[in-house]
């Protein structure tokens, strides 16, 4: 199936193009940069740093991390499609998927308390140390990729 993928003329536009990957790379990182950017910020301030940002403002930016993830998810697809049989078997690319995963669970967490009584519960800050540990692990783990 993996194979298959790689084969389709999608795939092979990706792979072969002069311009398709290096592209889709800078979209990837410019998403990346959106949603562990603004997550990241309000993340340390749950914890307590920032104390004159207000959370709903921050709350009117979870648009634009979501957008920052759809155009992540957009541009991952793409790039894992003219790889897909070397990285179903990387184990960095499935700690990376891993840490995404539970990462954007957390951020639904978070989000709930955000929006309710809980700001500053012991809890939110877990979740927030977690978010935070996630999506650094993340950015580690796709870095290593390339290498491992």
């Amino acid at each position: 199936m993996f194979i298959w993928l790689e084969n389709t003329s999608l795939a092979l536009w990706v792979s072969e193009s002069y311009y398709a990957y290096p592209a889709l790379l800078s979209l990837h990182i410019v998403g990346l940069a959106i949603v562990v950017g603004l997550s990241s910020m309000q993340n340390l301030k749950l914890l307590g740093l920032f104390s004159t940002l207000e959370l709903e403002s921050q709350s009117a930016l979870v648009r634009l991390a979501l957008t920052g993830f759809c155009l992540n998810l957009f541009s991952g697809l793409l790039l894992f499609s003219s790889q897909a049989s070397y990285l179903v078997t990387s184990v960095p690319f499935l700690f990376k998927i891993s840490f995404i995963a539970t990462a954007m669970v957390v951020s639904v967490l978070i989000q709930s308390p955000i929006k309710s009584v809980l700001r500053s519960g012991s809890s939110v800050k877990i979740l927030a140390l977690a978010s935070l540990f996630l999506w650094s692990s993340a950015i580690i783990a796709g870095r290593l990729i390339a290498y491992v």
